[in-house]
């Protein structure tokens, strides 16, 4: 038995101008569980947004208010980011990715969202030819918002029938136009939770050489691969990155996940070294300077979009960064928690008949599920199971909406909350009962 009407629902999106509920944004979808609720008092079981549901990270937390007391605030921060957070990212990227990317490469940004936009922008400008961006799907939706804000253009598939060898042929297809400026994924994966792996990252790294366009690997649920244990400074294993095939890369880095910091709106973008130091014509006429692109990225691009990262946020970042370093906080297993309800909720869901849509690596295994997870059901497309679960009280995202070809839905852990685990139980219970 459905818990929402189809009339309220209707009604609800009617009000709130959404014109086609099975195509609605994260946004969207949030305003009618938030409606519906405020409405009726029946809680929804909230699953559509990535906000985090851990608290902040004490350690950054008590930085920030020492940086604070001692009155950075009244200054401006330097805009390629103070050198606190700068040298603790370099140490932080050695201890965990065994990678030497010098600290003048890495970049302070206010989240990964302003990492990638400020990235799109430098990117599609370096080669007139080559104004467009290549999306390995599923991902995150806003990035492709933000093409549309510049102006460029993008190609996209879904990896899910080209992971291992066959993503050569798939990406040498696309490529060979010699039209695509840059990268784009994220590892784990928003919204699916797979990962790709050190074989399938060599050829998006060969490719990406041999084509000459710029990597763009968003690891904003860095580590947050549960399977093996990635929580040890030093020492491996290492997770996989493209920037151990290419010098074309960008890693994007966010405390939003990995230190609940999200409200602080805190990231890093780091740069491969010889791409921080190479000169572009094309950059040097419109910005009339030299065309180096690292000094152009930090002064002409990002500068231009949020004048820096907020002073005192630097310091609780870099203070984060440092003790995870130093073997003081153990990151991984602060956010675990997330796994934990990701298998609570699966084993729920699978249970009721649902399946899930991506469900292994090739050579990893079975996807368990973490921050985010993805299941479908028989029958229903994935709008369709998306607006069928709202009557049901549990709120989530069409994959559709992130560029996937699969059928089916993205959960988010995030708000789960012990007392929901019986009332996810019993509407699933109720949802398939109605749908068989």
């Amino acid at each position: 038995m459905k818990i929402f009407s189809e009339e309220l629902v209707a009604q609800v999106a009617q009000e709130l101008h959404i014109t086609d509920i099975e195509r609605a944004s994260i946004g969207e979808v949030l305003l009618i569980a938030q409606t519906l609720e405020q409405r009726t008092g029946i809680p929804f079981i909230r699953m559509d947004q990535g906000s985090p549901g851990l608290p902040a990270n004490m350690i950054g937390r008590a930085a920030e208010k020492e940086a604070i007391d001692k009155g950075v605030g009244q200054h401006y921060p330097a805009a390629a980011g103070i050198p606190e957070l700068k040298n603790a990212t370099e140490k932080f990227i050695k201890a965990f990715m065994n990678l030497d990317i010098p600290a003048k490469c890495c970049l302070p940004t206010t989240g990964s969202v302003a990492a990638s936009f400020g990235s799109f922008i430098i990117c599609t400008q370096l080669d007139p030819k080559k104004r467009k961006v290549l999306f390995i799907d599923p991902g995150f939706p806003i990035q492709k918002t933000q093409l549309r804000v510049i102006g460029a253009e993008w190609e996209e598939f879904d990896i899910h029938d080209w992971r291992g060898a066959a993503l050569e042929d798939r990406l040498e297809a696309i490529m060979k136009g010699g039209e695509i400026a840059a990268i784009v994924y994220s590892n784990p994966n928003n919204p699916a939770w797979i990962c790709l792996e050190e074989s399938e990252l060599e050829i998006i790294g060969r490719m990406a050489t041999k084509y000459d366009a710029i990597v763009l690997e968003d690891l904003a649920y860095f580590c947050m691969d549960y399977r093996r244990d990635l929580s040890h400074p030093y020492e491996a294993p290492y997770p996989p990155t493209v920037a151990r095939y290419t010098d074309n890369y960008i890693l994007m880095l966010s405390s939003s996940k990995i230190f609940s910091y999200a409200g602080q709106r805190a990231a890093m973008a780091c740069m491969s070294p010889k791409l921080f130091d190479r000169t572009y014509p094309t950059l040097a006429e419109r910005y009339h300077d030299a065309g180096h692109f690292g000094t152009t990225f930090i002064a002409n691009v990002m500068y231009m979009i949020t004048s820096g990262v907020t002073h005192s946020t630097q310091f609780g970042y870099a203070a984060m960064y440092e003790a995870a370093v130093r073997g003081e906080l153990n990151f991984v297993e602060d956010t675990r928690e997330y796994q934990i309800r990701a298998a609570r909720m699966l084993e729920i869901f699978k249970r009721h008949g649902f399946t899930m849509p991506y469900d292994a690596d090739p050579t990893m295994g079975p996807v368990e599920g973490g921050f985010f997870f993805t299941v479908g059901y028989p029958g229903l497309k994935g709008g369709e199971l998306m607006k069928e679960l709202l009557y049901y009280g549990v709120s989530s995202i069409s994959l559709s909406t992130t560029g996937s070809d699969q059928q089916g839905i993205r959960g988010c852990t995030s708000r789960m909350r012990e007392e929901q685990y019986a009332m996810l139980d019993e509407r699933m219970a109720e949802f398939n009962k109605d749908h068989n």
